[in-house]
Parts: structure tokens; C-alpha cells; sequence
């Protein structure tokens, strides 16, 4: 297959985005090494290009190929973005005052304070109108289904992720469902995933480069027979692994920073429909009229 003549990708999760829109179009090599940088993205930085190679059972020309396949020169180029995520996530205060200089160095010395909001607000409004025309109505419907037939529900989201995590699980207090935030506050977390049972739903929301509490959350629970509604930014996630219900979602960026304005806007759709379904299930039904027939 002939590489398309396309620029790289920039970060990690951009890579990773295109990887899952072409994934069924991959050759069947292709397609193990995807999988691969996908759940070994944490170490992706540190491995050789035989390690991958070897861990992939193919040739290291199949990796090169790879990475070629969407715009690197070679295996190098694409390692290192890998390389620079495990540096910010080592010093994310680091990272985040690097954003702020990049900002500054690029040329927008001058920027006030209502541009810098306008901004903000233009990609959150870019991102809803994506989620909007993308919604998988049947995914939603389904997770939707499942919290409704759950008597408990567990939420998990850790890091960027914990604001939606925690709204879900307030607002989830408004029904007469038994709701558990996994926190992991104090240590603790694995006495709240021993309280997990078969028939519980896990709501697990995570992201690149998704937080390893979670992914290890939603696996212990997996085991115990609890099922799972991911909300998060690919096929290949590892939340979205084995889940009863796929919701994704994909958050702007601005300046380098990412936004949680869309992944919070989905959070409370799937709340009120999922109120709006009890409501009506605790309704009674009044009976139909048949047009045309009189009543006796």
C-alpha cells in the first residue's frame, strides 16, 4: 500500500485519533502494531524499535513502515512524541508553564484576556457542534438502558477527567440508583472495587494518555462481572475495551490546553435522559383512545 502523502501528527492523542479513523483500512501488521502503541503508549518512549518489533512479532520494516503510514520519516520521529509525553506527565506544572511560553513565543505577545476567553470559547463551540453531528444515538440509548436497569453505579475518572466524574456522580445522587465515586482517596481503592458485584455498571471516563487508576479500575470491575459504559476518545482506548456502550467524545484544543466543555455536556445528557427515563417508567399509562372509535 503506498503511503499517503499527509503532514504527522503532532501529539500523541492527535496520532492515535487518526490511527482509530484508518484502523479498519490497516494492513493486518499494521493493525498489531496499532494495537500495540496503543496499550503500551506509557512505555512507548523507552522501547526500541526491535523491542516493538519483537513484542508485535513482526519485522522492525513493518514498524518503520508504520510510522511512515502517517508521516514520520521512521520509527525516531514518531518515538518521540511518546518520549515528550512521558516528560510532561513527570512535571505537569513544567509542561503547562511550556505551554504558556510556546503561546507567548509564537508571536501573540498581545494577547488580552477577552481574546484568550474568545478563543476558548470558539474551539468549545467547534468541539459541541462535533459532538453534536457525531453522536452515536444507539450507544447513548444503550448506556442509557443500562443505567436505568442498574441498582448500583459506579463512576470512574481520575485527573483531567475527575470534574466529569464527580458532576456525574452528583447528579446520579438525584435518583434512587446507589451511586459510588471511585476516588481512591486515602489508598483506598481497592476496597471500593471489592464492593463491586456482577450487575453493577461502571461509568468509566478517561482520555489520552488516560489515567492508569482508571483503566485499572475498569478492568478489576470487568473481572467481577460489573459491565462498563466508556466515555472517552477512541476505539482503541482501554476503557473502551469490552465496554457495554462506547460514548465518544472529542474536546478541543486551545493553545495546547483541552477543554472538557463537550465531554461535560455529555455527561449531563446522559443524566436527564436517563431521569427522563425513570420519570416515565414510574408514570402510569393512560389509556389508549383508538381514533375513530366512539366510547361505549
Amino acid at each position: 500500500m503506498a503511503t499517503p502523502h499527509r503532514d504527522a501528527p503532532a501529539s500523541v492523542e492527535a496520532l492515535l485519533r487518526i490511527v482509530t479513523a484508518e484502523f479498519e483500512g490497516l494492513s493486518r501488521q499494521l493493525k498489531v502494531i496499532a494495537r500495540h502503541i496503543e496499550q503500551n503508549r506509557d512505555h512507548l518512549g523507552l522501547e526500541g524499535i526491535q523491542d516493538v518489533a519483537v513484542a508485535c512479532g513482526v519485522q522492525p520494516s513493518a514498524v518503520v513502515r508504520f510510522a511512515k503510514r502517517f508521516g514520520y520519516s521512521g520509527f525516531t520521529e514518531m518515538q518521540r512524541l511518546f518520549r515528550d509525553a512521558i516528560a510532561q506527565r513527570a512535571a505537569p506544572s513544567r509542561d503547562y508553564q511550556a505551554r504558556i511560553r510556546r503561546v507567548i513565543e509564537s508571536g501573540e505577545r498581545t494577547l488580552q484576556p477577552v481574546e484568550i476567553a474568545q478563543e476558548f470559547l470558539a474551539g468549545s463551540i467547534a468541539g459541541m457542534q462535533q459532538l453534536r453531528q457525531g453522536l452515536d444515538a444507539a450507544a447513548l440509548e444503550t448506556a442509557v438502558a443500562l443505567l436505568a436497569g442498574a441498582d448500583v453505579i459506579w463512576i470512574a475518572g481520575a485527573r483531567r477527567s475527575f470534574a466529569v466524574a464527580a458532576y456525574l456522580s452528583y447528579a446520579l445522587q438525584h435518583t434512587d440508583k446507589r451511586v459510588g465515586l471511585f476516588t481512591g482517596m486515602g489508598g483506598m481503592q481497592d476496597g471500593q472495587l471489592r464492593s463491586t458485584r456482577r450487575g453493577d455498571v461502571v461509568v468509566a471516563i478517561s482520555f489520552a494518555p488516560y489515567a492508569e487508576e482508571t483503566v485499572a479500575m475498569v478492568q478489576e470491575a470487568r473481572r467481577r462481572g460489573a459491565r462498563t459504559i466508556a466515555i472517552t476518545d477512541s476505539r482503541l482506548s482501554p476503557v473502551a475495551r469490552g465496554a457495554s456502550a462506547l460514548l465518544l467524545v472529542q474536546d478541543t484544543s486551545v493553545f495546547g490546553f483541552r477543554s472538557l466543555t463537550s465531554t461535560m455536556c455529555l455527561a449531563q445528557s446522559l443524566f436527564i435522559a436517563l431521569a427522563y427515563r425513570l420519570e416515565l417508567d414510574c408514570m402510569p399509562h393512560a389509556p389508549v383512545k383508538a381514533a375513530g372509535v366512539p366510547r361505549r
